[in-house]
């Protein structure tokens, strides 16, 4: 009897360690506050606000992008899938969240035209100048 109560003790707590390990293994994404950045500087705001899922040279390859339902796009694609020609109309379109992607349907990713608009006060010179300049950083990183 002695036995058989130390088993029924013993084992659940032997096997926590490792049910603790699988469920911490899991990527989960931490949603935060945006950091306030220059809007002069589009790449600033990209390794801000995009890299941890987009990740740093932008093919879709983040610390967060594991955890994600969709992966990201590969931002460095965006001519190529586009005839040669970056859409920039269509990017701005959806950074002010203007246009649904199906990675936006479960708000992966923030739709940025409204967190702009808070940092910049409701100053929309300033939001656009924000999404003006990281549409311009992510057309300089196009492979050709």
């Amino acid at each position: 009897m002695r036995l058989r109560y130390l088993n029924l003790v013993a084992v659940p707590a032997l096997a926590i360690p490792f049910i603790s390990a699988a469920q911490e293994s899991q990527p989960t994404v931490k949603h935060t506050t945006a950091p306030t950045t220059s809007p002069a500087s589009g790449k600033e705001m990209f390794m801000s606000y995009c890299a941890s899922c987009h990740g740093k040279d932008a093919k879709g390859d983040g610390p967060a992008a594991s955890a994600l339902k969709q992966a990201p796009a590969d931002l460095t694609m965006l001519a190529k899938q586009n005839g040669g020609k970056y859409p920039s109309d269509k990017v701005t379109s959806i950074l002010r969240g203007q246009s649904r992607l199906v990675a936006h349907g479960d708000q992966d990713m923030p739709v940025w035209g409204p967190v702009f608009w808070r940092m910049s006060q409701g100053h929309e010179e300033q939001v656009q100048m924000r999404v003006a300049n990281l549409n311009r950083y992510l057309e300089s990183i196009q492979q050709k």
